[in-house]
Protein backbone atom coordinates (compact mmCIF):
# COMPACT_ATOMS: atom_id res chain seq x y z
CA UNK A 1 0.00 0.00 0.00
CA UNK A 2 1.29 3.56 -0.90
CA UNK A 3 -0.53 6.31 1.47
CA UNK A 4 -0.02 10.19 0.70
CA UNK A 5 -0.75 12.87 2.75
CA UNK A 6 -0.55 16.53 2.30
CA UNK A 7 2.34 15.87 -0.66
CA UNK A 8 3.38 19.58 -1.83
CA UNK A 9 7.04 20.07 -4.01
CA UNK A 10 7.47 23.43 -4.67
CA UNK A 11 10.29 24.75 -7.52
CA UNK A 12 10.62 28.40 -6.66
CA UNK A 13 7.61 29.78 -7.08
CA UNK A 14 6.01 27.27 -8.83
CA UNK A 15 3.85 24.72 -7.02
CA UNK A 16 4.23 21.45 -8.93
CA UNK A 17 2.64 19.01 -6.34
CA UNK A 18 0.01 20.92 -4.61
CA UNK A 19 -1.18 19.17 -1.48
CA UNK A 20 -1.93 15.18 -2.78
CA UNK A 21 -3.71 13.05 -0.69
CA UNK A 22 -4.69 9.66 -1.69
CA UNK A 23 -3.86 5.65 -1.20
CA UNK A 24 -3.01 3.16 -3.66
CA UNK A 25 -4.54 -0.02 -2.75
CA UNK A 26 -3.26 -3.99 -3.06
CA UNK A 27 -5.25 -5.96 -5.26
CA UNK A 28 -6.34 -3.88 -7.94
CA UNK A 29 -4.26 -1.96 -10.74
CA UNK A 30 -4.38 2.32 -10.24
CA UNK A 31 -4.25 3.80 -13.25
CA UNK A 32 -2.49 7.76 -12.57
CA UNK A 33 -3.53 10.16 -15.07
CA UNK A 34 -3.10 14.16 -15.67
CA UNK A 35 -2.04 16.19 -18.98
CA UNK A 36 1.19 17.00 -19.54
CA UNK A 37 2.81 18.87 -16.95
CA UNK A 38 0.19 17.68 -14.16
CA UNK A 39 2.70 16.77 -11.57
CA UNK A 40 2.52 12.87 -12.19
CA UNK A 41 6.40 12.75 -13.19
CA UNK A 42 7.01 14.52 -9.37
CA UNK A 43 4.36 12.36 -7.71
CA UNK A 44 6.36 9.49 -8.48
CA UNK A 45 9.57 10.62 -7.76
CA UNK A 46 8.84 11.94 -4.24
CA UNK A 47 6.97 8.33 -3.90
CA UNK A 48 10.04 6.41 -4.30
CA UNK A 49 12.26 8.76 -2.37
CA UNK A 50 14.19 10.06 -5.44
CA UNK A 51 12.70 13.59 -4.57
CA UNK A 52 12.16 14.97 -1.06
CA UNK A 53 8.55 16.56 -0.58
CA UNK A 54 8.37 20.25 0.45
CA UNK A 55 5.75 19.44 2.50
CA UNK A 56 3.49 16.20 3.42
CA UNK A 57 4.67 12.68 3.98
CA UNK A 58 4.33 9.48 1.67
CA UNK A 59 4.60 5.87 3.36
CA UNK A 60 5.46 2.73 1.62
CA UNK A 61 3.57 -0.08 4.08
CA UNK A 62 3.67 2.48 6.46
CA UNK A 63 7.03 3.38 6.01
CA UNK A 64 9.01 5.92 5.03
CA UNK A 65 11.23 5.10 1.98
CA UNK A 66 14.49 5.51 3.64
CA UNK A 67 13.31 2.98 6.52
CA UNK A 68 12.89 0.36 4.29
CA UNK A 69 16.10 -1.94 4.68
CA UNK A 70 15.69 -3.51 1.17
CA UNK A 71 14.00 -1.27 -1.34
CA UNK A 72 13.82 -3.42 -3.96
CA UNK A 73 12.14 -6.17 -2.00
CA UNK A 74 8.90 -3.74 -1.13
CA UNK A 75 8.63 -1.15 -4.25
CA UNK A 76 9.43 -2.04 -7.87
CA UNK A 77 9.76 1.01 -10.48
CA UNK A 78 9.83 1.74 -13.84
CA UNK A 79 10.42 5.71 -14.29
CA UNK A 80 13.02 5.80 -16.90
CA UNK A 81 13.65 2.75 -19.26
CA UNK A 82 16.78 4.62 -20.57
CA UNK A 83 18.40 4.09 -17.16
CA UNK A 84 21.07 2.20 -17.57
CA UNK A 85 24.35 1.21 -18.00
CA UNK A 86 24.46 0.80 -22.13
CA UNK A 87 27.82 -1.11 -21.94
CA UNK A 88 26.33 -4.07 -19.77
CA UNK A 89 24.37 -6.70 -20.79
CA UNK A 90 20.95 -6.99 -20.02
CA UNK A 91 22.30 -9.85 -17.14
CA UNK A 92 25.03 -8.10 -16.48
CA UNK A 93 22.68 -4.82 -15.61
CA UNK A 94 20.04 -7.14 -13.28
CA UNK A 95 22.89 -8.86 -11.65
CA UNK A 96 24.61 -5.57 -10.14
CA UNK A 97 20.84 -4.63 -9.43
CA UNK A 98 20.51 -7.79 -7.52
CA UNK A 99 23.55 -7.97 -5.61
CA UNK A 100 23.29 -4.65 -4.60
CA UNK A 101 20.61 -5.72 -2.79
CA UNK A 102 21.30 -9.40 -1.45
CA UNK A 103 18.92 -10.65 -4.30
CA UNK A 104 19.89 -13.97 -5.40
CA UNK A 105 21.08 -14.52 -8.64
CA UNK A 106 18.80 -17.35 -9.66
CA UNK A 107 16.16 -14.59 -9.85
CA UNK A 108 18.08 -12.76 -12.74
CA UNK A 109 17.36 -15.55 -14.73
CA UNK A 110 13.59 -15.74 -13.98
CA UNK A 111 12.63 -12.44 -14.72
CA UNK A 112 14.98 -12.00 -18.05
CA UNK A 113 12.58 -15.31 -18.75
CA UNK A 114 9.30 -13.44 -17.50
CA UNK A 115 10.01 -10.53 -19.55
CA UNK A 116 11.12 -12.59 -22.84
CA UNK A 117 14.86 -11.50 -23.14
CA UNK A 118 16.62 -14.84 -22.11
CA UNK A 119 17.75 -15.27 -26.13
CA UNK A 120 19.29 -11.08 -25.72
CA UNK A 121 20.67 -11.69 -21.59
CA UNK A 122 24.26 -11.50 -23.18
CA UNK A 123 24.12 -8.46 -25.44
CA UNK A 124 24.83 -4.67 -24.39
CA UNK A 125 21.53 -2.69 -23.75
CA UNK A 126 22.96 0.04 -25.84
CA UNK A 127 21.79 -1.70 -28.90
CA UNK A 128 18.60 -2.29 -27.39
CA UNK A 129 15.44 -1.29 -29.01
CA UNK A 130 13.36 0.69 -27.03
CA UNK A 131 10.36 -1.86 -26.77
CA UNK A 132 13.45 -3.83 -25.39
CA UNK A 133 14.72 -1.29 -22.82
CA UNK A 134 11.13 -1.34 -21.59
CA UNK A 135 11.09 -5.03 -21.04
CA UNK A 136 14.40 -4.91 -19.35
CA UNK A 137 13.00 -1.52 -17.32
CA UNK A 138 10.23 -3.95 -16.09
CA UNK A 139 12.61 -7.01 -15.67
CA UNK A 140 14.44 -4.78 -12.93
CA UNK A 141 11.10 -3.45 -11.45
CA UNK A 142 10.44 -7.03 -10.92
CA UNK A 143 14.05 -8.60 -9.72
CA UNK A 144 12.87 -8.25 -5.62
CA UNK A 145 9.27 -10.09 -5.98
CA UNK A 146 8.34 -7.02 -4.06
CA UNK A 147 4.50 -6.57 -3.39
CA UNK A 148 4.31 -2.95 -4.81
CA UNK A 149 4.74 -2.22 -8.09
CA UNK A 150 5.39 1.37 -10.38
CA UNK A 151 5.25 1.68 -14.38
CA UNK A 152 5.61 5.12 -15.96
CA UNK A 153 4.59 4.77 -19.64
CA UNK A 154 5.66 0.76 -19.31
CA UNK A 155 3.82 0.20 -22.83
CA UNK A 156 6.21 2.97 -24.55
CA UNK A 157 7.67 1.48 -27.04
CA UNK A 158 6.43 -1.78 -27.02
CA UNK A 159 4.43 -3.93 -30.37
CA UNK A 160 1.11 -5.33 -29.80
CA UNK A 161 2.15 -8.68 -28.24
CA UNK A 162 4.34 -6.57 -26.16
CA UNK A 163 1.06 -4.35 -25.16
CA UNK A 164 -1.01 -7.43 -24.58
CA UNK A 165 2.06 -9.07 -22.07
CA UNK A 166 2.41 -6.13 -20.14
CA UNK A 167 -1.56 -5.85 -19.89
CA UNK A 168 -1.71 -9.04 -18.00
CA UNK A 169 1.28 -9.06 -16.08
CA UNK A 170 0.16 -6.25 -14.23
CA UNK A 171 -3.28 -7.56 -13.72
CA UNK A 172 -1.60 -11.02 -12.63
CA UNK A 173 0.44 -9.04 -10.13
CA UNK A 174 -2.72 -7.25 -8.43
CA UNK A 175 -4.62 -10.35 -8.69
CA UNK A 176 -1.64 -11.80 -6.20
CA UNK A 177 -2.49 -9.19 -4.00
CA UNK A 178 0.36 -6.60 -4.78
CA UNK A 179 0.11 -2.78 -5.15
CA UNK A 180 0.25 -1.84 -9.12
CA UNK A 181 0.70 1.95 -9.78
CA UNK A 182 0.92 2.48 -13.28
CA UNK A 183 0.88 6.12 -15.28
CA UNK A 184 0.40 6.09 -18.83
CA UNK A 185 -0.88 8.48 -21.82
CA UNK A 186 -2.44 5.81 -23.35
CA UNK A 187 -5.97 5.73 -22.71
CA UNK A 188 -7.00 2.74 -24.41
CA UNK A 189 -4.88 0.59 -22.73
CA UNK A 190 -5.60 1.83 -19.57
CA UNK A 191 -9.06 1.65 -19.85
CA UNK A 192 -8.47 -1.91 -20.50
CA UNK A 193 -5.89 -2.29 -17.54
CA UNK A 194 -6.76 0.09 -14.86
CA UNK A 195 -9.83 -0.92 -12.39
CA UNK A 196 -9.29 2.40 -10.17
CA UNK A 197 -8.10 5.98 -11.17
CA UNK A 198 -6.27 8.74 -9.31
CA UNK A 199 -6.69 11.81 -11.72
CA UNK A 200 -4.29 15.18 -10.81
CA UNK A 201 -3.88 18.42 -12.93
CA UNK A 202 -1.77 20.78 -12.23
CA UNK A 203 -0.75 19.55 -9.44
CA UNK A 204 -4.02 18.81 -7.77
CA UNK A 205 -6.43 16.09 -7.08
CA UNK A 206 -9.12 16.01 -9.64
CA UNK A 207 -10.35 12.34 -8.87
CA UNK A 208 -9.98 9.43 -6.84
CA UNK A 209 -12.47 6.82 -8.08
CA UNK A 210 -13.05 3.58 -9.89
CA UNK A 211 -12.83 3.59 -13.58
CA UNK A 212 -16.53 2.96 -14.48
CA UNK A 213 -17.42 5.46 -11.63
CA UNK A 214 -15.27 8.07 -13.87
CA UNK A 215 -16.51 7.81 -16.92
CA UNK A 216 -19.90 7.93 -15.66
CA UNK A 217 -19.57 11.22 -13.68
CA UNK A 218 -17.50 13.14 -15.96
CA UNK A 219 -19.60 11.76 -19.52
CA UNK A 220 -23.15 11.74 -20.97
CA UNK A 221 -24.56 8.49 -20.86
CA UNK A 222 -27.77 7.74 -23.51
CA UNK A 223 -29.57 4.82 -25.43
CA UNK A 224 -29.39 5.54 -28.96
CA UNK A 225 -32.73 3.74 -31.00
CA UNK A 226 -33.75 3.65 -34.76
CA UNK A 227 -36.92 2.13 -35.84
CA UNK A 228 -38.95 2.13 -38.95
CA UNK A 229 -42.03 3.29 -36.76
CA UNK A 230 -40.63 6.27 -34.83
CA UNK A 231 -43.85 8.29 -34.64
CA UNK A 232 -45.29 5.52 -33.05
CA UNK A 233 -42.63 4.58 -30.65
CA UNK A 234 -42.11 8.99 -29.26
CA UNK A 235 -45.82 8.51 -28.25
CA UNK A 236 -45.28 5.46 -26.96
CA UNK A 237 -42.24 6.18 -24.87
CA UNK A 238 -43.79 9.86 -24.02
CA UNK A 239 -46.61 8.04 -22.46
CA UNK A 240 -44.39 6.41 -20.17
CA UNK A 241 -42.81 9.52 -18.94
CA UNK A 242 -39.45 8.84 -20.96
CA UNK A 243 -37.72 11.76 -22.30
CA UNK A 244 -36.50 11.26 -25.98
CA UNK A 245 -34.05 13.81 -27.88
CA UNK A 246 -34.63 13.56 -31.98
CA UNK A 247 -31.60 13.98 -33.95
CA UNK A 248 -31.58 14.96 -37.10
CA UNK A 249 -30.04 11.86 -38.25
CA UNK A 250 -33.75 9.49 -37.40
CA UNK A 251 -32.14 8.18 -34.36
CA UNK A 252 -33.49 9.00 -31.14
CA UNK A 253 -31.42 9.39 -28.03
CA UNK A 254 -32.61 8.70 -24.47
CA UNK A 255 -30.57 10.60 -21.89
CA UNK A 256 -29.98 8.57 -18.42
CA UNK A 257 -32.20 5.64 -19.91
CA UNK A 258 -32.32 2.18 -19.34
CA UNK A 259 -32.22 -0.13 -22.83
CA UNK A 260 -34.36 -2.88 -21.27
CA UNK A 261 -36.81 -0.76 -20.09
CA UNK A 262 -37.12 0.76 -23.60
CA UNK A 263 -36.88 -2.70 -25.52
CA UNK A 264 -39.90 -4.10 -23.13
CA UNK A 265 -42.24 -1.06 -23.94
CA UNK A 266 -41.60 -1.31 -27.59
CA UNK A 267 -42.60 -5.18 -27.51
CA UNK A 268 -45.26 -4.46 -25.99
CA UNK A 269 -46.31 -1.99 -28.36
CA UNK A 270 -45.27 -4.88 -31.23
CA UNK A 271 -43.02 -1.56 -32.61
CA UNK A 272 -40.01 -2.98 -34.88
CA UNK A 273 -36.43 -1.74 -33.43
CA UNK A 274 -33.58 -1.35 -35.99
CA UNK A 275 -30.96 0.02 -33.35
CA UNK A 276 -31.05 -0.69 -29.50
CA UNK A 277 -27.45 0.65 -28.18
CA UNK A 278 -26.64 1.96 -24.99
CA UNK A 279 -24.06 5.09 -25.53
CA UNK A 280 -21.21 5.83 -22.93
CA UNK A 281 -18.26 7.84 -23.61
CA UNK A 282 -14.76 6.81 -23.63
CA UNK A 283 -12.09 6.92 -21.25
CA UNK A 284 -10.38 9.36 -23.03
CA UNK A 285 -13.60 11.12 -24.16
CA UNK A 286 -14.35 11.71 -19.86
CA UNK A 287 -11.01 12.53 -19.33
CA UNK A 288 -10.80 15.34 -21.77
CA UNK A 289 -14.00 16.62 -20.11
CA UNK A 290 -12.64 16.35 -16.61
CA UNK A 291 -9.65 18.01 -17.31
CA UNK A 292 -9.96 20.47 -19.88
CA UNK A 293 -9.16 23.48 -17.47
CA UNK A 294 -6.13 21.83 -16.62
CA UNK A 295 -4.43 21.62 -19.41
CA UNK A 296 -1.06 23.28 -19.50
CA UNK A 297 -0.49 23.78 -22.92
CA UNK A 298 -3.59 23.75 -25.97
CA UNK A 299 -2.10 23.15 -29.46
CA UNK A 300 -4.12 25.52 -32.44
CA UNK A 301 -4.67 24.57 -36.25
CA UNK A 302 -3.34 26.98 -38.31
CA UNK A 303 -5.84 26.18 -41.00
CA UNK A 304 -8.29 28.96 -41.34
CA UNK A 305 -11.76 28.58 -39.94
CA UNK A 306 -13.70 28.06 -43.31
CA UNK A 307 -12.83 27.68 -46.89
CA UNK A 308 -10.92 30.78 -48.89
CA UNK A 309 -11.30 31.55 -51.91
CA UNK A 310 -8.80 30.99 -55.18
CA UNK A 311 -7.65 34.21 -56.51
CA UNK A 312 -9.35 33.07 -60.01
CA UNK A 313 -13.11 32.66 -57.85
CA UNK A 314 -12.65 35.84 -56.22
CA UNK A 315 -12.15 37.81 -59.31
CA UNK A 316 -15.49 35.95 -60.88
CA UNK A 317 -17.16 37.68 -58.14
CA UNK A 318 -16.24 41.43 -58.88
Amino acid sequence: MIELAGLTKRYGEKVAVNNLTFTVRPGIVTGFLGPNGAGKSTTMRMMLGLDRPTSGDVRIDGKHYDQLKDPLSYIGALLDAKAMHGGRSAYNHLLCLAQSNGIPTKRVHEVLDTVGLTAVAKKKAKGFSLGMGQRLGIAGALLGDPRILMFDEPVNGLDPEGIHWIRNLMKSLAAQGRTVFVSSHLMSEMALTADHLVVIGQGRLLADTSMADFIAQNSRSYVRIRTPQRERLLDVLHAAGVTVVETGNGTLEVDGGKSEQIGELAAQHQIVLHELSPQQASLEEAFMQLTAESVEYHAHSDAPSEPQPAWGDAWKGK
